[in-house]
């Protein structure tokens, strides 16, 4: 065998065993559950974390605060949202959401203002990155038996040709 493709199969045998190193193994969860006692919301990370899983939920220190009654001018929007955020959390047939509009309407702090309204009843917040959305099969394998109800949130959602999420 000549030195050059010898040389080649070295470099081949070691980029396969550093793929290998980054590949899920036999028991391998890829998204690590979090202290779920430490919030009522989450956020999804993957920093530092393999492209191939070993992302985290880790818990929002500090939930914004925000109440139902403190949003104005919504009264449409929070009527519907909180009609189906009670039907989800008692376990009754509820509609995924899509809340779109312009920034700085509400959106977000009405997500949040129904979390601190349904948190006592088992409600809980994970925020996933629009790069991440991938994962989403990870994550709700994570939550799916947990006695909590989950909502997945998703800010700055936009669609562009040729992107994964």
């Amino acid at each position: 065998m000549s030195d050059d493709l010898q040389r080649l199969l070295q470099r081949a045998e070691a980029l396969l065993a550093r793929v290998d190193a980054l590949l899920p193994g036999p028991g391998h969860q890829a998204v690590q559950p979090p202290d779920w006692a430490a919030s009522t919301a989450f956020r999804y990370r993957r920093r530092g974390a393999s492209l191939l899983g070993g992302g985290w939920l880790e818990p929002v220190r500090q939930v914004a605060t925000i109440h139902l009654d403190e949003l104005c001018e919504v009264d449409a929007q929070k009527e519907r949202m909180v009609r189906n955020t009670a039907q989800f959390v008692a376990g009754r047939p509820a509609n995924n959401m899509l809340l779109t509009g312009a920034r700085g309407t509400g959106k977000s702090s009405l997500i949040k203002a129904c979390l601190n309204q349904y948190a006592p009843q088992g409600l809980r917040l994970i925020e996933v990155d629009k790069d991440d959305l991938t994962d989403l099969p990870d994550i709700i394998e994570v939550v799916a038996e947990r006695p909590e109800k989950f909502m997945v949130y998703c800010d700055d959602l936009s669609f562009e040709d040729g992107e994964p999420g």
